[in-house]
């Protein structure tokens, strides 16, 4: 790939509509500490997709990985956001899950968390933010290559289980009066 087309690339339409949610994720999740249940819950209903869509519509980037990256965000980064959406999730954070990898195995049930999912994409998303804020154009590519990489073997899936669980967190006509001593069920 020549200059022009890697910047044609890094710097293209999707890939900046991409950045653009990726910051409000990022940012929103950075300032949730104490928001209420139902607003928190209602705007990653509305982040969470688009972060979705602008992931699959990113280009793909040809890498040798040479300027791939170190992670950005710190384990203390991660633990806070970890910590700020499970206070505001309580015990419907945790959630027992049946997932049905193929027809002729049985059944795997699981515990799985609202907090570490949101917390895992965050990891991915702001690592990538954090070196298009350097603006190292080599580097750019590679992390474009990391994100896209990412989401396709695991943080794609970690947002389709978190919409799953927001929903039925956000519209249960019942999730006011719910009390916070029991964990829910899927």
């Amino acid at each position: 790939m020549n200059a022009t087309e890697h910047k044609k690339t890094i710097y293209g339409r999707d890939v900046l509509e991409f950045v653009t949610v990726a910051i409000e994720y990022c940012a929103f999740l950075e300032k949730s500490q104490g928001r209420p249940k139902s607003d928190f819950t209602g705007t990653m209903l509305k982040l969470l997709p688009l972060l979705y869509v602008k992931a699959q519509l990113l280009p793909k980037v040809e890498t040798d990985g040479t300027f791939l990256p170190n992670g950005k965000v710190t384990e203390d980064d991660y633990n806070y956001i970890l910590r700020t959406v499970y206070d505001i999730m309580g015990n419907a954070d945790q959630y027992l899950d049946v997932s049905y990898e193929d027809e002729m195995e049985t059944d795997e049930t699981q515990w799985k968390s609202v907090s570490e999912h949101l917390a895992d994409i965050y990891q991915s998303v702001r690592n990538f933010l954090a070196v298009y804020q350097d603006g190292v154009e080599e580097c750019m590519a590679d992390a474009l290559w990391a994100v896209q990489e990412s989401f396709e073997t695991y943080w794609g899936t970690a947002v389709v289980d978190a919409l799953k669980r927001l929903h039925k967190i956000h519209y249960s006509a019942s999730s006011d009066e719910e009390d916070d001593t029991t964990p829910y069920y899927d």
